[in-house]
């Protein structure tokens, strides 16, 4: 017993190394400067519309409580990946990862992206209860309701990332140590266990797809029940206005979730050119976000402008000395 665990502790590994992304290496200067503008314009972004959600006293519906939500969800994982990718670009030594820093970047990726799965569903429950049941709508989604199920998203999302990191990072991990994937996820780090990974394939196809597929059923539900309600108001203006509250939540609805379709359900299928899909939700979505719900919400456009008028008018308006 004490030569196997002698033989364990020389045989785990210390740290990763993450190859990035498929013809990154040709051109690292430019990739690297790509990378810091799409970071720049998401965390700025996102920050804004957070701000001024926060700030403004017009954009007070629990509509705007969880894209505030959504903005520091964005922000926060663009900041999980995007970094390591441009630190990668710079150096060889940004490539590396240590085991807990694997571990740490995996759990809180996991955390975010299901945090915001489970978000985007309240999200469409809220627009549900709007369109469909006005006149409850003020008394169902009251304050209290709407702060309890933006925090049920936040402890459901910590919980089925801990369930999944403490499954990854169970296992034995004795060689090798290349990782072909941009950042620490279930499956290339899977790929690198010296151990069977069945039990954890089948817990990632079951779990990730259920939670996925349970919140995109409950969306199509929720918006099959809205697009009947909209069908039903007599004036253009009217129908207008409700789709425009909701199509700029089913666009981000349909670029987040196809990309990890392609992920999580053929786990075979990673390596440096299956990064294409994960960038894109990991990565452009987030810098996205912003843009389709600034252009698509004219309250969202006025307060924006009330914010950087207010912001003008502040200097001038402050006393001399």
């Amino acid at each position: 017993m004490v030569e196997r665990m002698q033989y364990l502790n020389q045989s785990m590994v210390s740290h990763f190394f993450l190859e990035g992304l498929m013809y990154t290496a040709e051109h690292p200067g430019l990739f690297f400067l790509l990378f810091l503008l799409i970071y720049s314009i998401t965390v700025s972004g996102n920050l804004l519309i957070l701000l001024t959600v926060g700030s403004d006293p017009h954009l007070r519906s629990p509509m705007y409580h969880f894209l505030g939500h959504l903005s520091f969800l964005d922000a926060c994982l663009s900041t999980v990946t995007v970094p390591k990718v441009m630190a990668g670009l710079l150096t060889l030594d940004g490539k590396v990862i240590s085991f807990q820093g694997c571990a740490l970047q995996l759990y809180c990726f996991h955390f975010l992206a299901s945090t915001e799965c489970f978000l985007y569903t309240v999200m469409a429950y809220d627009r549900y209860l709007a369109i469909c049941q006005p006149l409850h709508y003020p008394v169902v989604m009251n304050k209290r309701v709407c702060a309890g199920l933006a925090g049920s998203t936040w402890a459901i999302g910590a919980m089925h990332s801990a369930i999944h990191t403490s499954l990854t990072f169970r296992l034995l991990y004795c060689g090798p140590q290349y990782i072909a994937y941009f950042f620490c996820d279930i499956p290339p780090v899977l790929k690198l266990a010296c151990a069977d990974t069945t039990i954890n394939e089948l817990v990632m196809f079951a779990n990730i797809g259920v939670v996925a597929a349970g919140c995109l059923i409950l969306i199509i539900i929720s918006y099959a029940f809205i697009v009947a309600a909209v069908l039903r108001i007599r004036t253009a203006e009217g129908r207008q206005r409700a789709f425009s509250t909701c199509t700029a939540h089913l666009t981000v609805v349909l670029l987040y979730y196809m990309p990890p379709v392609c992920i999580y359900l053929q786990p075979s299928s990673t390596g440096t050119g299956a990064g294409a899909p994960a960038v894109f939700y990991t990565i452009v979505t987030p810098m996205l976000n912003p843009f389709i719900y600034t252009l698509r919400n004219k309250e969202v456009k006025r307060a924006l402008r009330r914010l950087v008028c207010s912001s003008q008018e502040s200097p001038a308006s402050s006393p001399a000395p």
